[in-house]
Parts: C-alpha cells; sequence; structure tokens
C-alpha cells in the first residue's frame, strides 16, 4: 500500500484503525490499542468491506488492521483495499487461513503483516511496534542520497507537432527505465491526452485541485493522481468543454510544489496558450522541451516562443526536438529551420506513423510499445539530456552553434584546418622530441 514516491508519514491522518470481524479478537486488540496510547473506539466492527467503504469517504489512517476472515477470495477482495487506501499506509491484515502462499501473496501485494487467529496480546503488540518502526526508524541515507529534482515543461510550437506523444514518452522513459518517481501533469484540462495515451481514465483530481487550490497537499496529491506503472503518477483531466478554464493558475503552481517534495521528476505537458496565460508555471523548471516541425509555421513560431521564454524564463534552458522528420521531404530543411531560429535543433525524432499507431491500439506511451524503434532511442537520449543537464552545457551548445558554418563547409567535402592536421598526423606520426616542439 506504500507509494513509491512518498515515503514520509502523513501528518493529517488517524494514526491508527481496525475493522474486525468478530467480539473475541476486539476485546483482544482494545487493550493493546490503549496501550499504545490509541483510541480504543478505533477498533471497528466489520472486515475488509466495511474497511473500504469507511476509507472511500475518509482519509486513511497511518496504520491499519483489517479483518480478511470473511472474504472468499482475500487476494482479489485486497485490491478493493488498494484504490481508497492512501500511499503511505501500513496494512496488518487478520485471517483464520492458515497458508505459507496466502502469506506470501498477501505481502506481495503490499501487506505489511499477516496475523493468525485467535489473536494473542503480544502477538498483536509486537505486529504493531513493527508497524510504527517503519515511520520511526531515521532514514540516515536520505539525506546522502538526495538528488535535484527535475523538472522539463514540454511545449509544441504547434498543434499537432506531437508534444503530448513527447511528453508521455519522456515521462514513462524516467519513472520505467530509470526508476525515478515522475509525476505527469497534463494541463490541457479540456482535450489532455495523458491520461487517455496510457489508456487510463483521467478521474477529477486535476478539476478538483482548480476549483479548490486550498485543498491542494501531500494527501490531496496521493488520492488524486492516477498510477501508470510502479513510478509513475498521472494527473490529467477531460473538463466538459462548456465549462471555461477560471483560474489565476495558483493551483497549478501549488501542484509543481507538491511534486517537488513527492516526486524526481515532473513532466508538464503544456499548451502553449497556458504558456502564455500562466507564465509562473515555468518558475521551477529547469528545461523548456520544445517539440517542433520542419515546416514554416512551427519555424515562425519557435521563433516567438523562444524569444519569449528568453525574457519571461530566463533561467530555463531551452531544449529544441524536431519530430515527425521526413527524410527528404521536409517543407523546409533542417538546415534553414536552425538559421531561421538562430540555433541548433538538439535533437531530430523521425517520423514513424506505423508505430505511433502501434502504441495507439495498445494503449501504451510510445516508447513501450516501440522500444527498439529509432524514436525510442532519441527520446532516450532526450532524457538522459535533461537529466544531466547543468549550466556548463549552455557553453557547450552555443560553442557547438558557432561551427554550424564549418559544418556546412564540411557537407560540402572540404576539410577544416583541424582536419586536415589530423589528416598529417595520421600519415607521419609525430615523435615524443617533435611533441615537446609543437608544445
Amino acid at each position: 500500500m506504500n507509494a513509491p514516491w512518498n515515503s514520509s508519514m502523513p501528518g493529517n491522518r488517524d494514526p491508527f484503525a481496525a475493522f474486525i470481524c468478530d467480539d473475541n479478537a476486539l476485546d483482544t486488540l482494545r487493550p493493546v490499542v490503549a496501550e499504545l496510547g490509541w483510541a480504543p473506539e478505533k477498533c471497528a466492527k466489520g472486515g475488509l468491506r466495511n474497511a473500504i467503504q469507511s476509507l472511500s469517504v475518509s482519509a486513511s489512517p497511518n496504520i491499519l488492521v483489517v479483518d480478511l476472515s470473511e472474504c472468499s477470495d482475500p487476494l482479489t477482495e485486497i485490491n478493493g483495499l488498494a484504490e481508497v487506501c492512501e500511499p503511505g499506509t501500513v496494512v496488518i491484515a487478520v485471517g483464520q487461513v492458515n497458508d505459507v502462499r496466502l502469506y506470501r501473496d498477501l505481502l506481495a501485494s503490499g501487506i505489511h503483516d499477516y496475523l493468525l487467529k485467535p489473536l494473542a496480546s503480544g502477538q498483536l503488540r509486537d505486529a504493531l511496534n513493527e508497524a510504527q518502526a517503519v515511520f520511526s526508524t531515521p532514514k540516515t541515507a536520505d539525506a546522502a542520497t538526495a538528488k535535484r529534482h527535475v523538472s522539463t515543461a514540454v511545449v509544441g510550437t504547434r498543434g499537432g507537432a506531437g508534444a503530448s506523444t513527447v511528453a508521455t514518452s519522456l515521462a514513462w522513459i524516467f519513472s520505467d527505465e530509470h526508476k525515478l518517481p515522475t509525476a505527469l501533469l497534463d494541463l490541457d484540462v479540456h482535450f489532455g491526452t495523458g491520461a487517455l495515451t496510457l489508456d487510463l481514465e483521467p478521474g477529477r483530481g486535476l478539476t478538483d485541485a482548480i476549483d479548490n487550490p486550498s485543498r491542494i497537499d501531500g494527501l490531496f496529491i496521493e488520492r488524486a493522481m492516477i498510477r501508470a506503472n510502479d513510478n509513475l503518477a498521472v494527473l490529467s483531466a477531460e473538463a466538459p468543454i462548456s465549462a471555461p478554464l477560471m483560474t489565476d493558475g495558483a493551483a497549478f503552481v501549488q501542484l509543481e510544489e507538491e511534486f517537488r517534495q513527492a516526486f524526481e521528476v515532473t513532466v508538464i505537458d503544456l499548451p502553449r496558450n497556458m504558456l502564455i496565460n500562466f507564465p509562473q508555471l515555468l518558475a521551477d523548471v529547469n528545461i523548456v522541451t520544445l517539440v517542433c516541425e520542419f515546416t514554416l509555421a512551427s519555424a515562425r513560431d519557435a521563433i516567438r516562443i523562444l524569444s519569449w521564454l528568453k525574457t519571461y524564463a530566463p533561467h530555463a534552458q531551452p531544449l529544441l526536438v524536431a519530430n515527425k522528420a521526413k527524410s527528404g521531404l521536409a517543407e523546409i530543411s533542417r538546415a534553414d529551420f536552425e538559421a531561421s531560429v538562430e540555433r541548433k535543433v538538439d535533437f531530430v525524432l523521425p517520423e514513424d506513423a506505423k508505430a505511433a499507431t502501434n502504441a495507439a491500439k495498445l494503449g501504451q506511451a510510445f516508447v513501450e510499445a516501440n522500444k527498439s524503434s529509432k524514436v525510442t532511442a532519441q527520446l532516450r537520449k532526450v532524457v538522459e539530456h535533461i537529466g544531466s543537464a547543468g549550466d556548463e552545457e549552455l557553453v557547450n551548445e552555443e560553442e557547438t552553434s558557432k561551427k554550424s558554418l564549418l559544418g556546412s563547409l564540411d557537407l560540402k567535402g572540404l576539410l577544416t584546418p583541424s582536419k586536415k592536421e589530423k589528416s598529417r598526423s595520421e600519415k607521419k606520426p609525430k615523435t615524443k622530441g617533435a611533441a615537446k616542439a609543437d608544445a
């Protein structure tokens, strides 16, 4: 029941609750609970179904004891508890089936411990103390292993450029291949495809956040976000198109702040109109991944957005990714595009309509459905660049852009002076003395 992106003990939950089927077990549990300083009235009559019904309308406790005695199929029915139980809750199951395989399967499903009836006071005391230790044990390695938070906003220069495909793919690679706790925030509130791409129901989390920004906290994030895999949580929406977006952007900023506390990576699918309306969204963004195409309209809008970023988000590094590149069939060439925007294109993703169709049919992220495609290989490089980007890389990019003229000369079969020297050196190896003389 513990989410990998939140290992801290929530401060706004009850410390303990129990749902027990029979009176004998309740009579054994309540004195132990009182001894540990918890309220005995938190031990309620009822089993797993009562627990699910109660937790569907209230916050989960830090420690939950639940009775499986009335369950005909405990492993299947425990999934219902996982749907309403917030990450971070330690669950202790109680039952009367003495089966090693069941015990192991329950632990594998996220249950902390499994106790057999009839319950004994010493057995309960030890189990509850161990559950408390999960929260009270100091995490000495956290400070040493702490990593800086990586945040990237993916913006398309034009509709249909493929920014949403790139955003979901980057989030998937960060979470699935790099095993980093990752949040995907789809801010196309009315027409977002983040959840649809991953074959998920969008839920009401994002619209609830917009309507009630004051509710946004760690607990809200845990309940509102939909998990796509063990390390990826998605916040998306399909708001009614009859309801205009009424917000000053405070909810989005608050969401980003909570993501920084709960995740290591944030990927924001940011429509360009949201970029202009809410510039504060880029306050904590490290890199803006600008997805473009080799077309005249895309070049024009890339120029305008890059200029806007220099003025309103100078701290964010722009990363230019050309998508759906066709060999020899582009509206304008890469060289002409780069000359127009006055900077190099960092990564080029070739067009692969067959792979995109395959991903859509499977209901998977592009990179998950097409792990060996050339596009996926390039997207992995984009992820590596975003994860390792620093101030020194800005200098490297500037130096590279200055060499574009020499690069164009090389295409004509000419050698730069450095290459001529290298060619001569290959024909006539230098001696140690000659090397010293050159130095």
